[in-house]
């Protein structure tokens, strides 16, 4: 089966977030199912600057190659795309966002003609490629090179939409007819995720949960109607984890390295976070990690409204992260009051992140929603129990045997929980299970990659 995977971030070209590194893994997986893929992506200023040979095939296309042979188009046009960064600047988003991913969208359709690559699925991620299955059926249905041509579309968080004012409208150069309620019109402006939603043959998201959440009313973003009528055809696969890339036995972050066979050298590690915290070191106190952006989404709204108490349960809590200047201010106040109860780092330390990951006995992640979650993943790897809001992908990947859940997005049920992890950390008996339990988990891209080659099957 072909498919042409259409992402405007890969991994290693160009990152903002999650989907550049699900759109970097998972077309390697897909390969291993025996799927012929290529991957087309802006060309950004970034491509040139990866570390990979970048080849012209034409003009305004150029391409590289990963995995066993994966090619990896960029749709070059110098004016839209070499630019400092993919999607904004300072000033905010760029003014001619519309213009430059309707110029992608059109562009890789157009491409896949000019390779001869007549695929049988057009995979589409997010809003900035979300245009494709609309100018599929508006300028390229015609055309028999592509009348057997299925798309489906991956959200990855529904509250990023590409919406537009409607004066903008002539530029994606589609007849009025397709600004309406049936089209892209979303409260009088340009909606390009809604247009992926209705003329896309399926859609997923990234974990079971969020498939349904997303049709409520409180996580449908506006666009749950929409959602309720194509739930037919709509689908929850959870993303995977690299699981070379996050491995205790093979971590260069770490000062130990660990598997299920020798757990005790997991205790060097959190000896050695402690040290770096200038916590007191001692493996009766359990250790609390936190890798995040520091944001209300990211549950620090709760977090910050009982951090002082947290504080007062006798652990130590270790947070990495930058985001809403309220919180760094909070959380260096709380640092000073409390230097043997919490650390705080405000900043991305990729070392460091791997040694809270490998060191803590919780992964705190109280998120108000997580439409997948990399960071619960990485923690059960780890063999550290993570502590989450039972929502979207957290929901789907921890539970009472690995983990912890509360069930009330508040302060109260956050703390509650919080002290039965500690209780539970103190049961000398029960905790090992529950770490074992933890490390147990496959999270793998090859289970994912088998799921969406189901996808695959259903939309041919």
């Amino acid at each position: 089966m072909k498919v042409a995977f259409c992402a405007s971030e890969v991994v290693p070209f160009a990152k903002t977030g999650g989907l550049a590194d699900v759109a970097g893994a998972l077309p390697l997986a897909l390969e291993k199912q025996g799927m012929e893929v290529i991957i087309i992506m802006p060309g950004y200023k970034s491509v040139h600057q990866a570390k990979f040979e970048i080849k012209k095939l034409n003009k305004h296309v150029s391409y590289a190659i990963i995995g066993k042979g994966i090619k990896v188009y960029f749709i070059e046009n110098e004016k839209y795309f070499h630019r400092a960064n993919l999607y904004a600047d300072k000033h905010g988003d760029y003014k001619d966002n519309l213009e430059r991913f309707a110029y992608y969208c059109k562009e890789s359709l157009n491409l896949l003609k000019e390779i001869d690559f007549p695929v049988d699925i057009i995979h589409i991620n997010d809003w900035q490629a979300s245009l494709i299955p609309v100018y599929l059926k508006a300028f390229f249905g015609h055309d028999d090179f592509y009348k057997n041509m299925k798309t489906i579309l991956t959200i990855h968080n529904l509250g990023y939409q590409g919406i537009f004012p409607r004066d903008e409208f002539s530029k994606l150069g589609l007849d009025e007819s397709y600004f309406g309620i049936d089209g892209l019109e979303f409260f009088g402006k340009i909606n390009l995720l809604k247009g992926g939603l209705l003329f896309s043959d399926m859609i997923n998201t990234v974990s079971p949960t969020y498939s349904r959440e997303i049709q409520s009313e409180d996580l449908g973003f506006g666009l749950q109607g929409i959602l309720n009528q194509r739930k037919d055809v709509l689908f929850g696969i959870l993303n995977g984890l690299d699981y070379d890339f996050w491995s205790p036995e093979d971590d260069k972050y770490i000062v130990k390295k660990y598997s299920l066979k020798n757990l005790s050298d997991k205790l060097s590690n959190k000896l050695e976070l402690q040290k770096i915290c200038g916590f007191k070191q001692d493996g009766n106190i359990p250790v609390f990690g936190i890798v995040s952006r520091l944001a209300e989404q990211k549950g620090f709204d709760i977090l910050s409204e009982d951090i002082e108490s947290i504080c007062n349960l006798g652990l130590q809590l270790v947070i990495l992260g930058i985001g809403e200047h309220r919180y760094h201010v909070l959380l260096e106040k709380m640092r000073r009051k409390y230097p043997q109860s919490i650390s705080v780092h405000l900043e991305f330390n990729e070392g460091l992140a791997h040694k809270i990951y490998a060191g803590s006995d919780v992964f705190l992640m109280p998120s108000q929603y997580e439409p997948c979650g990399l960071g619960q993943m990485i923690a059960l790897r780890y063999g550290t129990l993570p502590l989450v809001f039972n929502t979207g992908g957290l929901a789907d990947t921890v539970n009472r045997e690995n983990g912890f859940l509360f069930e009330d997005y508040n302060k109260e049920d956050l703390l509650k929980t919080i002290k039965i992890a500690v209780l539970s950390f103190q049961d000398k008996k029960k905790w090992p299970g529950l770490v074992k339990n933890a490390m147990q988990c496959n999270f793998s891209w090859d289970i994912s990659a088998k799921k969406y080659v189901e996808l695959y099957e259903k939309a041919k």
